[in-house]
């Protein structure tokens, strides 16, 4: 797969505790991002933050949160990720979307050994 080099960045805040079903959502929308042939998603795991509510969730050693920030990030065309935004609007019940240009230096898979 080839990406032009204008694309755009697709960031999704949620919390790592939340849920579609009995899945992770941040796995669930992974997966959704692979079903529907995005270019890739990674998800980073933040060590604090707050969000809508303004409650601060919390990596330190003597508050532990079973909540900490988790963020999707989804590099793509535009018209790709207008398509899958609908797709997640429907299960994030609390979190922030946004959508930003890119400018793509490279889109390449490893080698793989063979």
């Amino acid at each position: 797969m080839t990406l032009p080099e204008d694309g755009h960045l697709l960031r999704i805040f949620i919390g790592e505790s939340d849920r579609h079903g009995r899945q992770p959502l941040y796995e669930w929308i992974v997966r959704e991002a692979r079903r529907v042939g995005l270019a890739g998603a990674t998800v980073l795991r933040g060590i604090e933050g707050f969000g809508g509510r303004s409650r601060l969730h919390t990596a330190k050693f003597l508050r532990l949160s079973s909540d900490l920030p988790v963020i999707i990030e989804i590099v793509d065309t535009i018209d790709k990720i207008e398509a899958f935004l609908p797709i997640i609007d429907e299960v994030i019940t609390g979190g922030l979307a946004t959508v930003e240009k890119v400018h793509i230096r490279f889109y390449r898979g490893a080698e793989e050994d063979e």
